[in-house]
């Protein structure tokens, strides 16, 4: 993130500041972002991690008061305006990211609680209970259309919980284009969303209700068969799934829907393969939420400073993404998945704290002292997935199911039968 990047940033926002300050609207762009990689401390003690390596200069100490001040200063603008900038699929020569000349994407959403502040539950509100109570804490949701393979941010948006998923993915169909394909859960195959997604030039690959009723207008020699939604021409890809372990078979059967209409060029075998690409998003929420927040809530009191939050989440995820995905690439043949976020992030911290890069005359490579880390440390290939989704830690110690989890690894092997239904 060099300097002039932000001061760019900054005039074109209109929040360079008028006369000299104590605290400049730029270094309060890299203590928001620096307060993302210490999300466990308090902004006092993040500004102690950034001036750590700054021996002998003349350093201002500002009080706690001075910090929020000119985090309000600032407002979310330049966050937002940096984020805009900064957001879209890393350059990678990975064969993971793109199929048949695809790019791989992906759109899912999440939820994340902020801090229980009058102003924010105004904005943020609290999700009902059956009994009549709420949540503890507001919350907000996130939705995010990625990249597979490398799980760099496309676009993100975020409303209140009343705001649903397809509404969001409406919005990030704006960055859609074609050459792209889109994966998506079967909450996405709603008729007017999926005229919205082709209306982009993208094509998509989108599960569906099993029990969904679709008139057939053609078979297809694979096995798969042609429908129409809302006037939409679809391919649908029904299939039975089976992994077998030595403890035995699972099955499990999945009805796809696509705009690839060729069997021959995208064969329905392969796009039920390729579906399992969708489970990347479930990693990045995971690195947003549990390795970067370590399960906290968001921080800010207020919704322009959630705003200006979680855009720096965004950013900061984004450039370690983009460290992870400069590193591997230097190996041809590496695989993406096998760069370790935990090393990037803490590879980071370490950064900041140590003032690394910033002098004048500094080498910067693409590599880098992350990159080497991330090459040092490379995680083994990605098993195989053999168990469905379950809660390891339950948020009530009395609802703990995680003696009962079997964590054991098995072999596995898959097999794949497309299903063709009968005339």
């Amino acid at each position: 993130m060099p300097f002039e990047m932000i001061d760019d940033i900054l005039a074109v926002t209109g929040r360079t500041q008028a006369r000299t300050r104590l605290l400049p609207a730029r270094v309060v762009m890299y203590l928001l972002l620096a307060g993302c990689l210490f999300a466990e401390l308090g902004y006092r003690q993040v500004w102690a991690k950034l001036v750590a390596g700054l021996h002998g200069l003349p350093i201002v100490t500002p009080s706690g008061s001075a910090l929020r001040q000119a985090r309000q200063r600032l407002g979310p603008a330049p966050m937002r305006a940096l984020f805009d900038l900064l957001r879209g699929p890393a350059i990678t020569t990975a064969g993971q990211v793109r199929w048949c000349g695809l790019l791989l994407t992906v759109v899912d959403g999440t939820t994340m609680v902020v801090a229980d502040s009058a102003a924010n539950t105004r904005r943020y509100t609290k999700h009902g209970c059956a009994n009549g109570t709420s949540s503890g804490y507001p919350q907000l949701r996130l939705s995010a259309l990625l990249t597979c393979g490398t799980r760099s941010v496309i676009d993100a948006v975020f409303h209140p919980i009343s705001v649903g998923e397809i509404a969001q993915a409406r919005t990030l169909a704006r960055s859609l284009r074609p050459g792209m394909l889109l994966l998506a859960d079967r909450n996405y195959a709603a008729a007017d969303l999926l005229t919205t997604i082709t209306t982009s030039g993208a094509d998509l690959l989108i599960r569906c209700k099993n029990g969904r009723r679709l008139t057939t207008t053609g078979r297809l020699a694979d096995g798969s068969w042609l429908t129409r939604i809302g006037g939409l021409p679809l391919r649908v890809i029904e299939a039975r799934i089976s992994i077998t372990t030595t403890t035995g078979t699972r099955t499990g059967d999945y009805r796809l829907l696509t705009t690839l209409l060729n069997p021959r060029r995208y064969p329905a075998a392969e796009l039920v393969q390729l579906y399992h690409q969708r489970w990347e998003i479930e990693t990045a929420y995971l690195e947003l939420k549990s390795s970067i927040l370590g399960g906290r809530v968001l921080r800010s009191r207020t919704p322009d400073g959630i705003d200006q939050e979680l855009h720096a989440l965004l950013i900061t995820y984004q450039l370690l993404r983009t460290a992870m995905v400069d590193a591997t690439d230097t190996q041809p043949g590496t695989d993406p998945d096998r760069a370790s976020f935990t090393t990037a992030l803490n590879t980071a911290r370490d950064q900041v704290v140590n003032a690394a890069g910033i002098i004048t005359g500094t080498v910067i490579d693409l590599v880098g002292i992350i990159g080497t880390n991330i090459l040092n440390n490379l995680l083994p290939d990605r098993r195989i997935r053999t168990k469905t989704r379950m809660i390891k830690r339950s948020n009530s110690k009395y609802q703990a199911r995680g003696p009962n989890i079997d964590r054991r690894s098995y072999p596995a092997s898959t097999s794949i039968n497309i299903i063709s239904p009968d005339p």
